[in-house]
């Protein structure tokens, strides 16, 4: 009899929590469940811990490198891939066709985006292809260029890249246009981008050699492109610079917002960790260059 009672309640905790584990892992997911990316991150992990030559067929550095790209490469959206509007070059549709033949010359671009009066109306993109047919023809040049305008494809910041890959392949299209929640034009992305978050940059015979976007100087003085990421400075310079409650990713947009404007040449400013940001290049609509100042010793403190 002592042990009816006893088995009967153990069954019923047992089916109580093993009820209350299957409603946890429906409504909040299994916290415990390691996914098949873990368990592949994990494998590489251990593997290079031994510190083993690679045996004949096994993976090498660069493709274990690759293979850890491309299981992160599903977690990414478009508003992390290719080029933040303020690198974006693009033409008004109202310039003419031999002005288009000096800009393609000039930007070394393959695909150009078209906007209207303002770079958040994008109408198109214009492919080198189509104005070379024409100059090798030599036929009459376009009163307009409404004729060579392409339709890239449209999309928002959120769309994953898995997504953006598949779309782009489907609608068999190079370039996609990436739009932030106010219909603005966030960023470009290419099929290159998209490729190259796997398999790392891809340099051709045109590109400049990299600058490099955070270069220290004598006397803890760091000089730095606007476009470095807060995440890389924290960890390359002092974590308190990335320390930003404002969404800004950038140099750049830290001085945007430390000064409350485009800062101009000349400019110091002051953060919250006593570092001070020069503004040593920037032109009416962004920060390019600055040096940033190291925090000075509290006299009194001496």
């Amino acid at each position: 009899m002592a042990d009816g009672p006893s088995s009967s309640s153990g069954d019923s905790s047992n089916d109580s929590g093993g009820l209350w584990r299957g409603l946890r892992a429906l409504l909040f997911g299994d916290e415990h469940g390691e996914t098949l990316r873990e368990r592949l991150e994990e494998v590489i992990r251990d593997y290079e811990k031994t510190g083993e030559l690679p045996q004949k067929g096994d993976l090498t550095p660069i493709e274990r490198q690759m293979l850890r790209n491309l299981l992160h490469f599903g977690e990414r959206d478009a508003g992390d891939i290719g080029v933040p509007r303020a690198d974006i070059v693009a033409v008004e549709e109202s310039i003419s066709f031999t002005e288009l033949v000096a800009f393609f010359a000039e930007a070394e671009h393959s695909r150009i985006p078209v906007y209207r009066e303002k770079l958040d109306h994008i109408v198109g993109m214009i492919h080198i292809r189509d104005v070379f047919a024409i100059l090798a023809t030599g036929a009459s040049p376009p009163v307009t260029l409404t004729d060579l305008i392409r339709q890239p494809l449209y999309v928002p910041q959120s769309m994953g890249a898995l997504d953006l890959l598949a779309q782009m392949r489907l609608k068999r299209t190079h370039m996609a246009i990436v739009f932030d929640e106010y219909s603005g034009t966030e960023g470009l992305i290419t099929i290159e981008d998209l490729v190259e978050e796997i398999v790392g940059e891809i340099e051709d015979e045109h590109d400049e050699a990299p600058v490099r976007l955070l270069v220290p100087l004598e006397g803890g003085l760091w000089e730095a492109d606007a476009r470095a990421e807060l995440e890389d400075v924290g960890e390359t310079i002092d974590e308190q610079l990335a320390q930003v409650e404002e969404d800004v990713d950038t140099l750049g947009g830290l001085a945007f917002v430390l000064a409350g404007h485009v800062p101009q040449p000349g400019e110091c400013l002051e953060h919250d960790s006593g570092w001070t940001l020069e503004i040593l290049d920037a032109d009416p609509k962004r920060v390019t260059r600055l040096r940033l100042h190291p925090p000075q010793p509290d006299a009194e403190a001496e």
